[in-house]
């Protein structure tokens, strides 16, 4: 119930802040704002109780903003502080705003008389001072006495006397910003936390850390404002566990996500963000016994939560940049953008800290702020590269596996195919070898027009021969001897053989290889794997067809790059290469491209087709060159295996 009750609290006081801010613009007395930037200290001695106003033959020290005195002497438990108001009674309804105070307790004196008084049974030490005056026509004093149980007492800011609904509307408007920011900041670490049940389990974890680093942050960046103190003081409390509970969450958190984006490569810092966890647990216990206890141990509860937990922080910060320096250096991208956040994160730290410590301790921190939302801008930018790293390493994973179905598919049918080719082509090639002795014999007797159908079926029996001749070579693609191929020289006698074929189908053939490129493999079946292909794209020819082959070395490969300009395929028929009974030619078996399969297959080498449909094929195969096929080769006994499963 509280935290309903709170985050309405937090909500409306979002909303009344939005309505003071683009509300409309009201009018108040003409008379400006006057601002107090000197006034007089006196300290209050411990032991002392301060009564309605300053002790007579007391000592005032003169301060001024910019360099006010806040610091308390060792003896002192609070501070008189003295302002003199100008006349007030230009204004309707006059008030006095001290924006930024240190003090638990606060009582306002005008000649004795009480104008305001503030009580705090909580210890938040920023404080602010908005008291209504009368009206006066002459200057007159307010003496204002400050109460604490800290080392501070004092104005930060200097007293700004006016309207009283301004002061209290620009105050507002100065602190709104850190409330927006927090709320800003816990509101969608809160939305990433409920989507991170989307994410699959090595996600998740970083995930959930960066959401609870924001989380955390948004928490004490909103917490720290004194206006939830002073709006709602009834939380006060509440708002205090929260400071504390993010601290002990916060840092842990850090450690394990910047343990994440460096692959928990430092064992080191392994164990000390697993041990930095066991100490906020062990502050989180403290906690609760603090608490249960009525606040008795606080002196043990602050040595744990302030000084020791500080300088683990620190320790932590160091050891994080260092290792992000060395993963920087590295040319870990991630390490490179975590690295620049911490530096971003301590260049303002230490501006502000630089700024706080030069205006005697007047100075508001504020950049700090900015530093962690870079911070958290710098982690949530890793994370998305991680999780698109993992979304391109599953594409990846993805195609891969599709790939290899297709290859695994393929191997089966070829399997078939093989088994099958093995042992129909033997029984059936002696058969229509002496039917076509046969007709042969029979056509040489027969009158002329007998002789006609004989040579016809001669012709068609030459063709099932030559086509169990396709199914025999890729059943078992033999090289019946193996020997050094100068590519060259194989590609100068394979252009004689095909450049005829391509000048009767209208094109041209061209052909570059470099010298001393060399193969191992059989030059007759290395022709028949090239003439397969070649003669597709001549049969694929349009008007003013050509094929281009380039052979060069690549990677430590001969490299044979074979293009031409016909028809082309689509991405389907590319799949389909290779698989028995496909072609894309009308009378076309296919029996050609498993043949080239094949025979590159028994080669060691890898074939690869790139086509568009309407611009043409590009082949690329790639085979190990002599001299590092050579061993494997030899090894062998200079032959190949006579029947290789894919």
């Amino acid at each position: 119930m509280k935290a309903v009750r709170l985050i309405a609290a937090l909500a409306c006081a979002v909303v009344i802040a939005a309505l003071f801010i683009i509300g409309p613009n009201r009018s108040w007395a003409a008379v400006p704002e006057a601002n107090i930037d000197h006034w007089q200290v006196m300290w209050i001695p411990d032991g002392e109780r301060p009564g309605v106003s300053p002790p007579e033959g007391g000592e005032w020290i003169d301060a001024q903003a910019g360099s006010s005195l806040v610091d308390l002497p060792a003896d002192a438990q609070g501070a008189w502080i003295r302002l003199q108001v100008p006349p007030t009674d230009g204004w309707q309804r006059p008030g006095l705003l001290v924006r930024r105070l240190y003090g638990l307790e606060l009582a306002a004196f005008r000649e004795g008389d009480l104008l305001f008084e503030s009580k705090r049974d909580f210890d938040f030490h920023l404080n602010r001072l908005l008291l209504p005056l009368g009206s006066y026509d002459r200057a007159s004093n307010i003496d204002v006495r400050i109460l604490t149980t800290g080392t501070r007492a004092g104005f930060i800011t200097n007293a700004r006397v006016g309207e009283f609904a301004p002061l209290e509307e620009s105050y507002i408007r100065r602190e709104l910003p850190d409330l927006m920011l927090g709320g800003s900041i816990s509101f969608l670490a809160l939305i990433m936390l409920i989507c991170s049940s989307y994410l699959n389990r090595r996600q998740r974890s970083s995930w959930i850390s960066l959401c609870l680093i924001a989380l955390t942050i948004g928490t004490l960046i909103s917490v720290y404002s004194p206006m939830l103190y002073i709006y709602y003081k009834s939380y006060a409390n509440l708002f205090l566990s929260l400071f504390d509970l993010s601290m002990f969450v916060l840092f842990p958190a850090l450690s394990y996500y910047v343990d994440e984006v460096l692959g928990n490569r430092f064992r080191f810092f392994t164990r000390f963000r697993k041990w930095q966890a066991g100490f906020s647990v062990f502050c989180f216990l403290a906690f609760v016994a603090y608490k249960a206890t009525n606040e008795r141990y606080y002196d043990l509860y602050y040595l744990l939560t302030n000084p020791i937990l500080g300088s683990l922080i620190l320790v932590q910060l160091l050891i994080i940049a260092v290792l992000s320096v060395i993963n920087a250096l590295r040319k870990n991208r991630d390490a490179i953008i975590l690295s620049a956040s911490l530096f971003l994160l301590a260049l303002s730290g230490a501006t502000d800290l630089i700024l706080y410590y030069s205006s005697g301790k007047s100075y508001i921190l504020f950049l700090w702020k900015i530093g962690v939302v870079l911070l958290i801008v710098g982690l949530v930018i890793i994370l998305a590269r991680r999780i698109s790293a993992d979304y391109r390493m599953l594409l990846s994973y993805s195609k891969r596996l599709e790939l290899f179905n297709h290859r695994l598919e393929r191997t089966e049918k070829l399997k078939i195919i093989s088994d099958l080719a093995a042992s129909v082509a033997h029984e059936v090639r002696n058969p229509l070898q002496v039917t076509r002795g046969f007709l042969q014999l029979l056509a040489g007797r027969g009158d002329n027009e007998s002789k006609k159908h004989f040579n016809i079926a001669v012709s068609e029996l030459d063709r099932a021969s030559g086509i169990i001749t396709d199914f025999l070579t890729f059943a078992k693609p033999e090289l019946e001897t193996v020997s050094p191929l100068n590519l060259a020289e194989e590609l100068a006698q394979l252009e004689v053989i095909i450049a005829p074929h391509a000048a009767m189908h209208g094109g041209r053939l061209q052909i570059n290889a470099d010298s001393g490129l060399t193969v191992i493999g059989s030059s007759s079946k290395f022709k028949q794997a090239l003439i397969n292909l070649l003669k597709n794209s001549i049969e694929a020819f349009k008007e003013d067809g050509y094929i281009e082959i380039n052979a060069y070395e690549e990677d430590g490969e001969a490299t044979i790059w074979i293009k031409d300009n016909g028809e082309g395929m689509d991405e389907a028929q590319i799949a389909k290469l290779g698989v028995p009974y496909f072609s894309t030619k009308s009378k076309g078996t296919g029996l050609g491209t498993m043949v080239t399969f094949r025979i590159i297959e028994v080669m060691k080498g890898t074939i690869e087709f790139k086509s568009r449909k309407g611009q043409g094929t590009e082949v690329l195969i790639r085979l190990p060159l002599a001299g590092e096929a050579a061993g494997e080769e030899t090894a062998a006994a200079g032959v190949l295996p006579n029947n290789l499963d894919v």
